[in-house]
């Protein structure tokens, strides 16, 4: 269970409110979530781009909440968005170029969802068949690693090395379109 559903100040009730569209939800999704996005930020970001970081995070919880597939990888999925934002933040301070997975990111970030799923699914589609397969089973169907093993005939490492080298090449098509 996310960190900040164990803390109790992001009840899944709420989450799942939240992503369902009610507004009142997210606001208070929003007010729960800050303090621990500015905690975050305040120890991996510089001191000048803390405020910057937060409110990116947030903008994008507002903007993404409804695309959440489960409620119970939000602060994963929250603290890695901050993450990023404290990444290129810094790269924009120091002059550091992005790499095209940055622009990736960003890029994918400011989509529509249905822009997005479309985009997945010719990246899946694109995939050889015994790659599709197990990313179908483990992301879409959602079964475990043991259960796609049997399904398949596998053992566990070769499930588990499919599904790794899938999604690299999910990135990299996405990183190239």
């Amino acid at each position: 269970m996310s960190a900040l559903v164990r803390a109790g100040r992001c009840n899944p009730s709420l989450i799942e409110a939240a992503r369902g569209g009610d507004t009142e939800a997210l606001v208070s999704l929003i007010a729960a979530a800050q303090p621990d996005i500015r905690r975050y930020a305040a120890r991996n970001c510089r001191a000048a781009d803390i405020d910057d970081a937060v409110q990116e995070t947030l903008l994008l919880l507002y903007r993404r909440v409804g695309t959440l597939r489960a409620v119970t990888s939000f602060s994963a999925w929250l603290f890695a968005v901050a993450r990023r934002a404290c990444l290129r933040l810094l790269r924009r301070a120091t002059g550091t170029p992005a790499t095209p997975a940055d622009d990736a990111g960003i890029r994918l970030a400011h989509l529509a969802p249905e822009d997005i799923r479309i985009d997945l699914s010719r990246a899946i589609q694109s995939l050889p068949n015994h790659y599709r397969e197990v990313i179908l089973l483990r992301d879409i169907e959602e079964l475990s690693i043991d259960e796609i093993a049997g399904v398949l005939g596998l053992t566990r490492e070769s499930v588990k090395a499919r599904i790794h080298r899938a999604r690299l090449m999910i990135r990299e098509y996405l990183i190239r379109d």
